[in-house]
């Protein structure tokens, strides 16, 4: 795959998040409806989860084979796991302790608008934005995080010339952007008047523009401790997204309809799977 095809294929991945950005304009959008896309993307998460931590743990595996039956470097061994437990801290807990300075800033942007404290948030970090507005800003930088370890993941299975692996994430995480949109305004769905276009597009090159960068910059570099850590790194972050629908999943309600559609992203995960091992075979 050339580094245009690749860059293009990246940048298409974190397009997607586009499509669920429109449905912040909309006041009546279906709870079945949202119901089925976010359990539809924890299959699709959890499938990728997976697939993700069986390509980072298998080099780890083999330096461990090879340090205690073949000789190999012991050093190495260490060198490879500590890469891959550190990327996966680091992807997770740092969407934890910035999900946690979120609801503090959310707590302090619901108080009474003759509050002190509101008064200060607002001027301080929302540059004039309502407190929806800027919460939904703030869901899209998360994402962007998150979506930016994608990236990396995508570009460094290229640069090992696993293409199989490069296009499983672009397309996993294509289907996967294009729900969180969904995430993203889900704070401008009861808000007082609609939200511009212009800022939907903002929140979208925020919250998709990251996959795309980091495309590009993993693909730059050759390196097996490199691949394990930004595959580590998207593992933590994908777990991270995987408690938090679960739990607006447990939310929603509809048990059947979200049990039904988890497995169905799930084995579209693994449909998609066996579709580009064919073709690459």
């Amino acid at each position: 795959m050339s580094t245009p095809q690749l860059l293009v294929l990246g940048a298409l991945a974190g397009s997607t998040i586009f499509l669920g950005l429109p449905l912040g304009r909309v006041r009546n959008a279906s709870p079945k409806l949202k119901a089925f896309f976010s359990a539809t993307a924890t299959g699709i998460l959890l499938f990728l989860l997976v697939e993700v931590l069986i390509h980072s743990v298998e080099p780890v595996e083999e330096a461990l084979i090879s340090a205690a039956n073949e000789g190999g470097s012991w050093s190495r061994f260490f060198e490879l796991a500590s890469v891959a437990i550190v990327g996966g801290v680091v992807g997770l807990m740092s969407l934890v302790y910035y999900a946690s300075w979120l609801g503090k800033q959310r707590g302090k942007s619901m108080l009474g608008p003759g509050a002190a404290s509101a008064a200060e948030f607002e001027s301080r970090w929302t540059s004039g934005l309502s407190p929806a507005s800027w919460l939904a800003l703030l869901i899209a930088i998360g994402i962007g995080l998150h979506n930016f370890s994608e990236g990396l993941a995508i570009g460094q299975s290229a640069a090992q010339d696993e293409v199989t692996l490069a296009l499983l994430l672009i397309i996993g995480f294509g289907l996967h952007n294009a729900t969180e949109g969904f995430g993203i305004v889900a704070p401008l769905s009861g808000a007082e008047g609609r939200p511009s276009w212009r800022f939907l597009a903002l929140l979208g090159v925020i919250g998709g523009g990251p996959t795309f960068l980091g495309t590009l910059l993993g693909q730059a570099f050759v390196s097996e401790a490199l691949e394990i850590g930004f595959l580590a790194l998207a593992a933590g972050s994908i777990l991270y997204v995987v408690i938090e629908l679960m739990n607006v999943n447990r939310q929603l309600g509809y048990k059947t309809l979200v049990a039904w559609s988890l497995l169905f992203g799930l084995f579209l995960g693994f449909g998609t799977d066996f579709v580009l091992a064919v073709a690459g075979g």
